[in-house]
């Protein structure tokens, strides 16, 4: 598993952050406390308090982490 701190505070950069990740297959989480959902379910991601930086877990994917991490890069924190 690795893990990265992402910046989700206004409504385009959730929507930008599910449209980048969901072309990956894998299973990824956003966490934030006990709390854990699909990093693919922009749903899910507006239910959390997007005021503080929160967790993106990265549990399993065949592609290449590099290739993730470019993805994300611009909501990291």
């Amino acid at each position: 598993m690795k893990t990265y701190m992402l910046d989700l505070n206004s409504i385009e950069k959730v929507k930008g952050f599910v449209k980048a990740i969901e072309k990956f297959d894998g299973y990824f989480d956003i966490a934030t406390g006990r709390y854990v959902v699909d990093a693919k379910s922009i749903m899910g991601i507006f239910s959390m308090d997007l005021s503080k930086k929160i967790e993106f877990r990265i549990l399993e994917t065949n592609m290449q982490i590099s290739e993730v991490e470019a993805a994300i890069a611009p909501y990291l924190a």
